[in-house]
């Protein structure tokens, strides 16, 4: 079934779809705030908060929130990221409504207790050193640094040891009060609950939630300057990310470009970098491309680990990749295998009814709407192989892709 909208005089909408055939229900909260909204002296706030609010609220402790849904089989979970932040859980269709009022209790009724913050402070200390330890992980977070200098998307969504030892709980309700527009958050439901059952509970707990306003403007990257940055470390193989801004989200050409980087590294074992490199020369265990757009620009990465006498070999391959798409248009069979491939890729992913909830949120804070799975696949079969030659030329330039390396001691 299509999903369906209805929104409260507090500005918040409910997005619903119904699943035949299932047991289980989804639902969450989702944001449109994130880490990019942070001031430099909040670095981490964002992400402090998500762990902040599982800690306590008017009614209940952190036992109570966490054995909630627990005790009856469901899941209670939480993330961030650059742009966004999401509460959500997972429960049989019975324990809808005690979801729900978790749910809104522990997004808008959070009191942030002194010695929970303190506690938390710790474990997120520890999460970072978790973060640091693991390369593959780190080099991540490093990359974005490079990419977006001196903004905010290229800050650590962890924040830094110096910011999470000073926030307070004065620090989360400035941030929230800074940030929170109730006509930027989106409860999204999946499973088999009919419409007006579903709006009928989420009204009961969202409705009386006060409206708030707030007139913050996300400002985009002002200048990307290509970097070689290498660093010295205690690990074993030299891990290397590739990349550049990319296109935003509204960007026409974002879906192209998205296939274009599914065939050259998507998460397909028959993708150009993993046969080269994997495949052919054995030179990774894996290596991926990804593309990330947000609202007013995009982040095209490349990751692999290799031994490091083949660290050369491995980045003169991939530049090699990308000139030969630069140099030649995809054969018709090419083309329509990536889009095939594409096409059955993204169906997949919508046959989870916790993955299609989420993206349902994400999607209409974005752009206001959900697209069927048909009308992507009609774009999808529009793309031609120039226009794809066109992207390659001018996103696999090589002037323009930085590079980080971690190299082993």
């Amino acid at each position: 079934m299509e999903y369906q909208i209805y929104t409260l005089p507090n500005g918040i909408r409910i997005a619903h779809r119904q699943v035949p055939y299932t047991q289980i229900v989804h639902c969450g909260l989702m944001l449109d705030m994130g880490s990019r909204d942070e001031k430099p002296d909040q670095v981490g706030l964002a992400h402090f908060w998500e762990h902040m609010a599982f800690k306590g609220t008017k009614k209940r402790k952190s036992y109570h929130i966490i054995n909630r849904l627990e005790s009856v089989g469901g899941e209670l979970n939480a993330y961030t990221t650059k742009e966004k932040i999401c509460f959500y859980a997972s429960v049989l269709d019975n324990h809808f409504e005690k979801s729900v009022e978790l749910l809104a209790d522990i997004t808008f009724h959070s009191i942030f207790p002194e010695n929970q913050i303190e506690k938390e402070r710790g474990v997120i200390l520890e999460e970072m050193s978790m973060y640091q330890d693991a390369p593959e992980d780190a080099i991540q977070d490093d990359f974005d640094t490079i990419l977006f200098a001196n903004h905010q998307l290229g800050a650590n969504i962890l924040g830094t040891q110096e910011s999470v030892k000073s926030f307070t709980r004065n620090s989360l309700q400035e941030f929230i009060t800074e940030n929170m527009d109730t006509e930027k958050i989106v409860f999204s439901i999946v499973g088999n609950i009919p419409f007006k059952r579903a709006i009928h509970i989420a009204e009961k707990y969202l409705k009386d939630i006060p409206a708030r306003k707030t007139d913050v403007k996300r400002t985009p990257p002002q200048s990307y300057l290509p970097q070689r940055v290498s660093i010295t470390k205690t690990i074993t193989q030299a891990h290397c990310a590739i990349g550049r801004p990319a296109y935003a989200l509204k960007d026409e050409r974002r879906l192209p470009f998205f296939m274009l980087v599914n065939l050259f590294g998507g998460p397909g074992m028959n993708s150009r970098l993993n046969m080269t490199l994997r495949e052919k020369y054995g030179l990774v265990y894996s290596i991926d491309a990804t593309y990330s757009p947000y609202v007013d620009t995009g982040f095209l990465g490349i990751y692999f680990a290799t031994d490091k006498a083949n660290l050369d070999k491995a980045n003169a391959l991939i530049v090699k990749e990308m000139q030969l798409l630069k140099d030649k248009p995809l054969g018709k069979l090419q083309l329509h295998t990536a889009k095939e491939q594409l096409m059955g890729q993204l169906a997949m992913a919508e046959e989870s009814n916790q993955s299609y909830m989420l993206m349902m949120a994400k999607s209409i804070l974005d752009v206001g709407r959900v697209e069927s799975l048909e009308s992507i696949f009609t774009e999808i079969k529009k793309i031609e192989a120039d226009e794809l030659q066109n992207i390659t030329q001018e996103m696999f330039d090589e002037n323009q892709l930085s590079y980080l390396t971690f190299i082993p001691e």
